[in-house]
Order: C-alpha cells, then sequence, then structure tokens
C-alpha cells in the first residue's frame, strides 16, 4: 500500500515493482535449484541404502540356506542312525522272542 501512496511518478513505481518480482524470480529459481540438488542427494543416499539393505539381506538369506542345508543333512543322518537302532531293537526282540518260545 506504501508503494502506491508514495510520491514516486507511477512509471517510477512501476519499474520497482517490476524490479522487485524479478529480484523474486531470481531468489525463486535459486531456491528451487538448491533443492532440487539436496533431494538429489536424498534420493541418491536412499538409493544406496536400499543397496547395501538389499546385498546384506541376500547374505542373510544364503547363509540360512546353508544351516537349513546343513541342518537337514543331519537331520536324515540321525532318522538313518535311529532307524537302524530301532531295527536291530526290533530283531533282538524278534531272537530273544524266538529263544523263550524254543525253551518253552
Amino acid at each position: 500500500m506504501g508503494i502506491l501512496y508514495a510520491p514516486k511518478s507511477g512509471k517510477k513505481t512501476r519499474e520497482d515493482i517490476a524490479r522487485k518480482a524479478e529480484d523474486l524470480m531470481a531468489k525463486t529459481k535459486e531456491e528451487y535449484e538448491v533443492s532440487l540438488k539436496k533431494s538429489k542427494k536424498a534420493y541418491e543416499a536412499a538409493v544406496n541404502c536400499l543397496k547395501q539393505f538389499e546385498s546384506s539381506a541376500k547374505d542373510k538369506v544364503v547363509e540360512i540356506e546353508g544351516k537349513l542345508e546343513e541342518l537337514a543333512e543331519r537331520s536324515k543322518e540321525t532318522i538313518y542312525d535311529t532307524k537302524g537302532r530301532l531295527k536291530k531293537s526290533i530283531d533282538a526282540g524278534v531272537e530273544a522272542f524266538k529263544e523263550e518260545i524254543k525253551k518253552a
């Protein structure tokens, strides 16, 4: 309001307003460029972080797969050992039963 009622001529006032508008536009453009650069840096940092996370997750998956394979192999061995002992126990029981029948 003060500019409109200032003692300057209309032409001079319009020039001042145009100059201020250009200054504001230049500052806005500068701020936009700064914000754009910061956004790009933040985006790149986020992408790098996600790539590292992906790599770490893949490593963990490989590690877990290895442990599962090892556990599965040990489980198979345990089952076969248990199966063999059970068969021997049954065979011994059958033999003992046959011996008792022969005695009777």
